[in-house]
């Protein structure tokens, strides 16, 4: 009988600590993407963003993000950004599963007026998260509101960038 209570216990315990197997693989988005310029007065660009996130465990993936923007301020201009780095999600339940991130890489940006275009490369990098809020029973669709301070550096100078997001979001696999 002290076994069967012994045993019981030790299940009890592990089944506290346990987590159910909810981790998707990897998760695939695209977004609508609203990016603010604040360079002593504010560009508004229009755009799309994808990313791809691949889950290590139920905190921590590696995440890469691409998007295109564009607006006319005065000039047509249009902007690329390709970034990737880490992502910390908080996983206590499947149906709302918030997230932080870091992405690091690149940005493109290109002006045109009459016909002559002119831009450059720089470094750009993303700070900021969102969350998954899921669709339906099955979990495999979500939608993500997302919000990243992002800045784009260049020529030894920073230009602050806002990122406002919303998608739709399809989870892969279970881990």
């Amino acid at each position: 009988m002290k076994k069967l209570v012994w045993a019981t216990f030790v299940l009890s315990l592990l089944a506290t600590v346990s987590r159910a197997q909810s981790t998707p693989t990897a998760d695939v988005a695209v977004e609508y993407s609203h990016l603010q310029i604040l360079k002593g007065y504010t560009i508004n660009l229009n755009g799309a963003s994808g990313s791809v996130a691949f889950n290590v465990n139920h905190w921590f993936g590696v995440a890469g993000d691409v998007g295109v923007y564009h607006g006319y301020p005065a000039v047509s201009l249009t902007g690329e950004t390709y970034t990737f780095g880490p992502r910390f999600s908080y996983r206590k339940s499947e149906r709302f599963v918030p997230f932080a991130q870091a992405l690091f890489g690149g940005s493109h940006f290109s002006a045109s007026s009459g016909g002559i275009t002119g831009g450059g490369n720089e470094f750009a990098f993303g700070l900021g998260g969102g969350a998954d809020i899921a669709l339906g029973r099955s979990g495999k669709f979500a939608v993500r509101p997302q919000f990243e301070y992002f800045g784009i550096r260049s020529n030894g100078s920073t230009t602050d960038s806002v990122r406002l997001s919303v998608g739709l979001v399809y989870r892969i696999g279970k881990k």
